[in-house]
């Protein structure tokens, strides 16, 4: 039986960074495999599907980060593409890290750097059949209580604004669109990182919307 591979490809609410230690099964600062999003879809969707998870903390669409080292989704998507190849399906969660200050990108030009990204990795021969199937996750907004200097506080202002720009370029790019606000919660200790129950309910959500992506 040939599986369907969805490679999903994205920051640290794909590779499952968790903010309060309380909050997981194994008290870590990472959920475990029966709490990340990416292993809840694995389950859900059965044997027939593999799902690959290409998390990165602190990734972005296009920038080039000054103070961390390849956190431009651009410069790998091309290896991450080639090196799970056939991929029927590449799930895009990404634009909190492009909200950063020191970018200096408002959600117009993130959403353009989220445009270019897609394009890529539509040039990709790693596609089962050759053709592309992309889906966008918006993610959730960082709330009122975010308090990271680094990062900068306009990130709260941005944040909120990504997916009525996002949403016209996977039409435009004829990508699926989820936009995950209201979807699956933050956590309330870094108002940044989806919480245990976030995971499940965006696991929840991909399960359902997954299959009819998907011949």
């Amino acid at each position: 039986m040939k599986k369907k591979h969805i490679v999903c490809f994205g920051d640290s609410n794909t590779h499952g960074y968790c903010a309060d230690p309380n909050d997981s099964e194994t008290h870590s600062d990472r959920f475990s495999e029966n709490e990340r999003w990416t292993c809840l879809l694995q389950k859900a969707l059965g044997e027939e599907y593999y799902v690959i998870e290409e998390g990165l903390s602190g990734r972005t669409t296009v920038f080039d980060d000054p103070l961390h080292e390849k956190m431009s989704g651009l410069d790998s998507i091309y290896s991450c593409l080639m090196s799970h190849e056939p991929v029927d399906l590449l799930i895009i969660m990404l634009g909190t890290n492009d909200c950063k200050e020191r970018f200096g990108a408002n959600a117009a030009a993130i959403a353009v750097g989220l445009q270019r990204l897609i394009l890529k990795a539509k040039t990709v021969p790693a596609w089962t059949s050759g053709k592309p199937n992309i889906l966008i996750i918006c993610p959730p907004w960082m709330r009122e209580g975010f308090h990271d200097e680094v990062m900068g506080l306009c990130c709260v202002e941005k944040s909120p604004l990504l997916a009525q720009y996002f949403s016209p370029i996977a039409e435009a790019t004829e990508c699926a669109f989820l936009d995950a606000e209201g979807v699956a919660e933050f956590n309330t200790v870094d108002f940044t990182h989806l919480s245990r129950k976030g995971h499940a309910q965006l696991a929840e959500k991909l399960a359902e919307l997954v299959p009819t992506l998907l011949p």
